[in-house]
């Protein structure tokens, strides 16, 4: 698919707001990928994809699980985490996505995971500063991504698990292991 096709399959799987929303990722994520070292073509396809199944309803999402095989005690009745793996899965089979970097940019962008590309990161973190995001703390986290990507992905990776965890819902290992990850690599 070239990019308007892809752009105009968006806009029309999304709602309203998730469509802000994925434009405000697409935008940052170009910015960010022209920063720091990422091809912002990938990073356009990778954000236009990332929530294709973010409003998708749950029991919908839980045949997708079991179409694709994912793992059902981890993906089963949890869209936030089932929804970039269905994408992943989806874009490749009925979209024809061929480019491994970015089918992992969507798989990964809600978790994250050790050893991310820097396209999984600059959509990773995308996601979690766009424009539209209002949340305490936001602003800091956009500051410390400025400055330095792979410290704005270790605070958005430490306030996701202490959030999660604060909450009693089940941490993806992914997050732990690339919060782990982040650690190693600049603490």
């Amino acid at each position: 698919m070239n990019m308007d096709s892809i752009s105009e399959y968006a806009r029309e799987h999304l709602s309203a707001k998730r469509w802000i929303h994925t434009q405000g990722v697409r935008d940052t994520a170009v910015r960010l990928a022209q920063k720091y070292g990422a091809d912002p073509n990938k990073a356009i396809r990778a954000a236009l994809y990332h929530d294709l199944y973010r409003g998708v309803p749950l029991d919908v999402l839980d045949q997708y699980v079991e179409e694709f095989g994912l793992d059902p005690g981890r993906y089963k009745g949890n869209a936030n985490l089932a929804h970039g793996k269905i994408a992943a899965a989806v874009i490749q089979r009925d979209l024809g996505e061929t480019d491994q970097d970015v089918i992992n940019a969507v798989s990964y962008h809600t978790t994250g995971r050790a050893g991310m590309s820097q396209l999984e990161k600059v959509i990773f973190i995308a996601d979690a500063i766009e424009p539209s995001r209002d949340y305490p703390g936001v602003e800091e986290l956009r500051r410390v991504t400025e400055e330095d990507l792979d410290r704005g992905c270790l605070l958005s990776l430490t306030r996701t698990a202490e959030y999660v965890l604060s909450q009693s819902n089940y941490l993806d290992p992914d997050t732990l292991e690339a919060k782990e990850y982040f650690e190693r690599k600049l603490l």
